[in-house]
């Protein structure tokens, strides 16, 4: 409970939102990286709307910040510059083309592996970007590189 006899949201408690940048900035790069509680992500700027996620691809830790964004089945997704992996911007979703080897005149479609990537809150406040990191509980495969030793934001001292 707060001094005024409140109850403050136990997950802004533990995860206040972090300033990242200005809205002016990364419109005109349509992407930035920051580091938001020890935690390396990737903001990006797409067709209007904010995105933000792990910086670190889920399957071997390639640098996303690096990468393009492409449309694919209508959603726009991170093309990891390493392997190619595609994931969806907005959920982190894993897509792959699938068809089946049975029928020889079936197209391949597009399926989602889940979600590997983890996704992060991005609020905009008069002209300020801040992003709040996923409090989820499930565990997300790129939650292994977004610790440990695979710091790719070099810090200034």
């Amino acid at each position: 409970m707060d001094l005024d006899g409140s109850q403050q949201d136990p997950e802004m408690k533990e995860n206040p939102p972090v300033y990242v940048g200005r809205e002016v900035d990364i419109k005109k790069s349509e992407r930035m990286t920051a580091v938001v509680h020890e935690r390396e992500v990737v903001i990006f700027y797409h067709k209007g709307e904010y995105h933000a996620m792990d910086i670190r691809c889920y399957h071997s830790g390639g640098p996303l910040h690096l990468g393009d964004i492409e449309d694919f089945d209508g959603r726009p997704c991170i093309v990891c510059p390493w392997h190619k992996y595609k994931i969806t911007l907005a959920t982190g979703e894993g897509l792959y083309q699938s068809i089946n080897p049975k029928d020889p005149s079936a197209k391949p479609k597009w399926c989602s592996k889940g979600i590997k990537q983890r996704i992060h809150r991005v609020t905009v406040d008069n002209g300020n970007i801040y992003v709040t990191l996923s409090t989820d509980p499930f565990k997300c495969d790129s939650d292994f590189y977004a610790t440990g030793n695979f710091k790719v934001i070099k810090s200034s001292s």
